[in-house]
C-alpha cells in the first residue's frame, strides 16, 4: 500500500469464502471524472455477491483483484471533475459499486460513478440504505415492467425474501392489490407487513387458494423460482398477463410454448447489473422517497465486522439469516 491506505476485503481467485477472502490494507481509491468517493460505514451483502465470489454463474474472475459487494452507505468525502461539490459531506447510499467494476463496498472507501449514489433521507438507518440497492432496484424493475398497476392484482412469489418484500411494497404503493406466497408459515407476517393483502403458504391446494383470491386471473407475477413455478403461474394468469422473473431454481427450464402463446403472456427476464441507467435512476429516486416516508424494508440486521467477512458470506449461503447481513465497517 501507498502512503494512504484503507482496510478492505478482497479475493484474487474464486472459491469457498474462508479459502479465498482476504482482509488487509489496500491503497485508498481516488475519484476520477464523474465519480465520487464514499467513506463507507456499512456494506450490504446479497446472494449475488456470494455467487460471484463462488463463481456460481461460471463467468470466471473478471479482474485480478475483486473487492466484493455492490451496495453500501456512508458519506461522500471526495468528488472528481464534473461532479457538483455540493455532494461533499452528504449521507448517501450507493448501488452497483461492483457492477462491471473491480472494487465494491467491502472496504473503508469506494469510488463509484455519480449516477450510482442517492441521497439518504434524514432518519433512515444506514444499515437499511446499505442493503436496499440490489433487492430494491430489482423489485422496482419487476414491478415497473408491468405498466400501470392501480386496481390490478399482482402476485409476488417468495414474498418474504428481500426482493419479494420490496416488490410488495412498491406494487402496493402504486395502487395494486398484492398477493404473496411464502414457503413457511412463520414468513407470512413479513409479507403482510410489506403490504400484501393476502398471503398463502406453499403446500397442497396452493393453486386453488390463490385462485380464490383472484378468480378472474392475475395481472402480473413477480417470480423468484421461474422453473419451479412456471406452470402454476401460467394457470393463474389472465389472458395478456405478465411474469417478471429475476431468479430460477433450474438454469435450463423447459417452456410450455403454446400455452404461453395462447395466453398472450409476456415474460420479462431481469438481471440487475444490466438494467438501463434510466431504470436504475428511477428506482433509486422512488426507493429514497419510500424510505423518507418511513418505509423500513428489512428492520433486522446481522452485523459482522470486516474481519469476519468470510463468516458473513457463509451466513448468506445458508439461506436463513436472522436478518439482512451487513458489514459494519466501523466495528473492530
Amino acid at each position: 500500500p501507498g502512503e494512504t491506505s484503507m482496510r478492505a476485503a478482497w479475493y484474487e481467485r474464486q472459491g469457498p469464502a474462508h479459502e479465498v477472502l482476504e482482509v488487509g490494507d489496500l491503497d485508498d481509491p481516488m475519484p476520477g471524472p464523474g465519480e465520487v468517493r464514499l467513506r463507507l460505514l456499512f456494506s450490504g451483502l446479497h446472494p449475488g455477491d456470494v455467487k460471484k465470489r463462488g463463481d456460481t454463474f461460471g463467468s470466471g474472475l473478471p479482474y485480478s483483484l475483486v473487492i466484493p459487494h455492490s451496495d453500501g452507505a456512508g458519506q461522500v468525502d471526495a468528488v472528481g471533475d464534473r461532479v457538483d461539490a455540493a455532494w461533499l459531506g452528504q449521507r448517501v447510499w450507493c448501488f452497483g459499486a461492483q457492477s462491471y467494476r473491480a472494487r465494491g463496498t467491502a472496504a473503508e472507501f469506494t469510488v463509484v460513478p455519480e449516477e450510482r449514489i442517492a441521497r439518504l433521507p434524514d432518519g433512515v438507518p444506514l444499515e437499511e440504505a446499505a442493503s436496499i440497492g440490489i433487492p430494491g432496484i430489482t423489485a422496482h424493475r419487476a414491478v415497473d415492467v408491468a405498466g400501470p398497476l392501480a386496481g390490478r392484482t399482482v402476485l409476488v412469489q417468495g414474498a418474504a425474501g428481500a426482493v419479494g418484500a420490496c416488490a410488495i411494497h412498491l406494487a402496493h404503493r402504486r395502487g395494486a392489490r398484492v398477493l404473496g406466497s411464502v414457503r413457511r408459515p412463520e414468513q407470512e407476517e413479513t409479507a403482510r407487513r410489506a403490504g400484501a393483502s393476502e398471503v398463502v403458504t406453499a403446500g397442497e391446494g396452493l393453486e386453488e387458494r390463490l385462485r380464490s383470491f383472484a378468480p378472474g386471473g392475475l395481472d402480473h407475477i413477480v417470480e423468484v423460482a421461474f422453473a419451479a413455478n412456471l406452470e402454476l403461474d401460467l394457470a393463474l394468469l389472465r389472458n395478456g398477463g405478465s411474469i417478471a422473473t429475476y431468479a430460477t431454481d433450474a438454469p435450463h427450464p423447459e417452456l410450455p410454448f403454446w400455452p404461453l402463446v395462447f395466453a398472450n403472456v409476456s415474460v420479462y427476464f431481469l438481471g440487475s447489473d444490466d438494467f438501463s441507467p434510466e431504470a436504475k435512476s428511477r428506482a433509486a429516486t422512488e426507493l429514497s422517497d419510500a424510505l423518507a416516508e418511513g418505509w423500513r424494508p428489512f428492520g433486522k440486521f446481522d452485523r459482522y465486522p470486516l474481519a469476519a467477512i468470510a463468516s458473513a458470506h457463509e451466513q448468506v449461503e445458508k439461506g436463513q439469516p436472522d436478518g439482512k447481513v451487513v458489514l459494519d465497517l466501523a466495528a473492530q
